[in-house]
């Protein structure tokens, strides 16, 4: 019978290995925390923050938003009204784009219920609170209540775009505080959402490509069950529904190789759009995949909502 030979050590070479795994960890803790504070000494050396205000409950659930805003304000501000996207079922309001805090906006970043919470109009509620609530509090924040941006990536695209031609629409309005406000917004800037659910729904039950099966259980999340058995649901929750003449300026920006969210989706949006007179941008991003946004489109997300939430600065 062969035999392992098991060594075990010493007492003290345990304990220097112990003493040596702590120092690594307080170390590697320290690196981070110093990378972490210069990264928000670099990022956000003007904004003043206000995190976790309340601005909707529902059914003994809290919705909070925050703020952040330039830290000397002498004149009410254009607000843009982050969402944030992830198939409608994860993530959080905490890392919106901040670039555009020193050009003179609010950024206002909410959380709203997950499609594993609740499933559709639950979302678009929340939005459409959040934005009456901003409108019911603008004074003590500094919002321009006439000048309110809606934005957001992937499910927050899509909700910021639904926001845009549903304005006016009761059924997805919800229940709750501030009702005699207005929950329209006056620009979209919308990034790689999809804008018509049946269709995206058809397109990836003929696919058995893996990323596939993903977007058909998120859709299906989404609107809380199968779409053959929530048809008008999907009808419901597509952004294309609603398209008006009234509707706000769009800037949809889309990548061209997107393999999660077909570019397709943002094509019929701009076109339905375009049809109905409404001012819109589709930027399709040659050789990018779903991850658009950031630096690289700065100058147009920019340029786009200074002209229609800025009236009266130079053009």
């Amino acid at each position: 019978m062969r035999r392992h030979r098991i060594q075990i050590p010493s007492r003290r070479l345990l304990l220097a290995s112990l003493v040596l795994v702590i120092a690594v960890a307080i170390w590697g803790t320290r690196v981070a925390e110093s990378a972490e504070g210069r990264r928000r000494r670099i990022e956000f050396p003007d904004v003043n923050i206000v995190r976790d205000v309340l601005y909707k409950r529902v059914n003994g659930r809290d919705l909070r938003l925050d703020i952040y805003s330039p830290k000397s304000i002498t004149q009410p501000l254009p607000v843009l009204l982050w969402i944030f996207g992830n198939r409608w079922s994860r993530g959080s309001k905490n890392h919106p784009p901040l670039n555009l805090i020193s050009r003179g906006y609010i950024v206002v970043s909410i959380d709203y219920r997950l499609s594993g919470e609740a499933p559709f109009p639950a979302a678009i509620e929340d939005c459409k609170a959040a934005v009456r609530w901003i409108r019911a509090n603008a004074a003590a924040y500094h919002f321009d209540p006439d000048h309110i941006g809606a934005w957001g990536h992937s499910a927050g695209g899509h909700l910021a775009a639904l926001l845009g031609t549903s304005g006016g629409v009761a059924e997805l309005e919800g229940t709750g505080d501030n009702s005699t406000f207005s929950s329209r917004v006056q620009a979209v800037c919308d990034m790689s959402g999809p804008s018509d659910l049946l269709q995206f729904y058809e397109a990836v039950s003929n696919s058995n490509d893996g990323m596939a099966r993903i977007d058909r259980s998120s859709i299906e999340q989404f609107l809380g069950g199968s779409v053959e058995q929530n048809r008008a649901e999907a009808i419901a929750a597509s952004p294309t529904t609603y398209v008006s003449k009234d509707d706000p300026p769009f800037l949809i920006i889309h990548g061209e190789k997107d393999m999660t969210i077909p570019v397709s989706q943002s094509e019929v949006l701009a076109s339905k759009l375009k049809a109905a007179g409404v001012q819109v941008t589709l930027i399709v991003a040659g050789g990018r995949a779903h991850g658009v946004g950031g630096p690289a489109f700065a100058p147009e997300i920019t340029a786009f909502f200074d002209e229609y939430l800025k009236p009266d600065s130079a053009k």
